[in-house]
Formats: structure tokens, C-alpha cells, sequence
């Protein structure tokens, strides 16, 4: 079923409306299509590389418009929603920690997670069923994925099609070195500060309840 969506999500590349489906795919991946828009950016860059910005600043709109909806199901609807889409993903066994993590480190983590393999719609349910700040939340989620969209979107406009397998082998290198300025160290120093103790404390966690309002 995935490699069926897979290749159903990058025939819209050629499509004449693939800006609305890249617009539509980035928006649905952020909080409950298992299939990420990266594929489907690539090539539509690939084709078009003068657009190529374009596409990455329709991505990263979407993403975190996306990002908003998924914070939505799991601030307002995760008993009835939120906790049904994780499980169909394969995602309720991370949630606790998750959430662990989120509460401890807020804004660091989407930005070192979000621009990750790790998927961000687990992020995105999870924010909003502890209660993350909703500005913390937005700025956050727009740094994260512009370091991956916005990043891929230029460099096609500025070096073209040559672009793509540099892309293919250092992207992620490439967005994790991004973010580590953002950050400024602020995550590391954190975690070094307070030793291991509390990571430890989050990869164990099996359970997260909702906070009290």
C-alpha cells in the first residue's frame, strides 16, 4: 500500500495542477499521510529548477499549515483522532516519549526532529496534546522545515539540475548543520547540563497523561 501511494504521490509531479498536490501532499504529511512531500519537490524541481523556489516556499507553507492542523487533532480531537491516526502509522509506541521530550525541550526539539527523518506528524499531535505554546510551536515548525524545503528550493534555483545529486547524498547533512546554528548550541548545552538523567527518564516513558487546564 505505501509503494502504491508512493508512486500515485509522484505522477503529480507532471500534473498541470502539481503545485496545488505539492501544496496538498505537505500539507496532509504533517499530520496524518505517511507519504513525505520530498519526492515529489525533487522532481518538480528537477523539471522546472527556475521555479524551483517557488516550490520550496509552497512546501514550507503547507508543511506548517499542515503542522497547525496536526496540533489541532491532538489538542482537540487525540482521544477520538489523534491516538487512532498514530496507531494506524505505527507511531502510538513513541508517542509517551515523544511527549517527554517535548515538555522537557519545547522548541529545540521540533527544530533538531522536525528537519528529520523522524516523522513529523508525530511531532506536530503531540505538541498539541501537551499544550505547547502555539507561538512556540509555529516559529518553531517554520525554521525546521524550511531548513529542508526552502534549502532544496534554492538550491535548485541557483545551481539548476547538476544540484540533484549533491542534494541526494548531503541534504540531511546539510539541514542538521543548518539547524545546529539556529539552535546555537542551546539543545547540547541543555542536555549536557542536566547529564543523562533525563533523557534517560524520557526514552523510558510508556504513559503520558493530558495536562490540566
Amino acid at each position: 500500500m505505501l509503494r502504491r501511494l508512493y508512486d500515485w504521490t509522484l505522477e503529480k509531479a507532471g500534473h498541470r495542477h502539481a503545485e496545488r498536490w505539492l501544496f496538498g501532499v505537505s500539507f496532509v504529511e504533517s499530520s496524518f499521510f505517511p507519504i513525505p512531500p520530498h519526492p515529489l519537490l525533487g522532481l518538480m524541481c528537477l523539471a522546472q529548477p527556475d521555479k524551483a523556489l517557488r516550490f520550496g516556499i509552497i512546501c514550507t507553507l503547507a508543511s506548517v499549515l499542515g503542522g497547525l492542523f496536526g496540533y489541532a487533532i491532538g489538542y482537540l480531537l487525540y482521544d477520538t483522532v489523534g491516538q487512532a491516526m498514530l496507531t494506524a502509522l505505527g507511531l502510538a509506541k513513541d508517542f509517551p516519549k515523544a511527549a517527554c521530550y517535548l515538555r522537557e525541550y519545547g522548541a529545540e526539539i521540533i527544530l533538531i526532529k522536525g528537519a528529520t527523518p523522524i516523522p513529523f506528524k508525530l511531532i506536530t499531535i503531540t505538541a498539541g496534546f501537551i499544550g505547547l505554546s502555539l507561538f512556540t510551536f509555529i516559529w518553531a515548525s517554520t525554521v525546521s522545515r524550511a531548513a529542508q524545503f526552502l534549502l532544496v528550493g534554492f538550491l535548485f534555483w541557483k545551481y539548476g539540475r547538476p544540484i540533484k545529486a549533491f542534494l541526494e547524498k548531503y541534504l540531511t547533512l546539510m539541514s542538521a548543520a543548518f539547524l545546529v546554528l539556529v539552535v546555537g548550541g542551546f539543545f547540547l548545552a541543555s542536555a549536557l547540563s542536566n547529564g543523562h538523567s533525563d533523557s534517560d527518564q524520557c526514552s523510558k516513558a510508556t504513559t503520558v497523561a493530558r495536562p490540566i487546564a
